[in-house]
């Protein structure tokens, strides 16, 4: 089992920063969790209105399968929250420990 991680960075449209960080906490994180990934951290950057977090998972699936699992869960689908209502991008980068 190797252990993916993504280091993704969300630049949130303006004004909905605080909306979106409330969202992620309450409904993505909770789920993101129960669903095996692990959350390294997520930081809030003002000045440019992003959301940066690390994710990880570590099981029998890839990360691509367990994340397609998540995104096609009834869970996820009754969430009712589309990412392009407060996102403008999302860049995901897969990135290895080093230190």
């Amino acid at each position: 089992m190797a252990k993916t991680t993504q280091l993704r960075t969300y630049t949130v449209r303006d004004g909905l920063l605080d909306e979106w960080v409330q969202r992620w906490k309450a409904d993505i994180l909770p789920l993101r969790l129960e669903s095996g990934f692990a959350v390294g951290g997520a930081w809030i950057d003002r000045e440019h209105n992003q959301f940066v977090w690390l994710i990880s998972y570590e099981g029998p699936e890839t990360f691509e399968e367990r994340n397609a699992m998540y995104w096609a869960s009834p869970a996820r689908k009754a969430m009712d929250l589309d990412l392009d209502d407060y996102l403008v991008s999302a860049d995901e980068r897969t990135v290895e420990e080093w230190y």
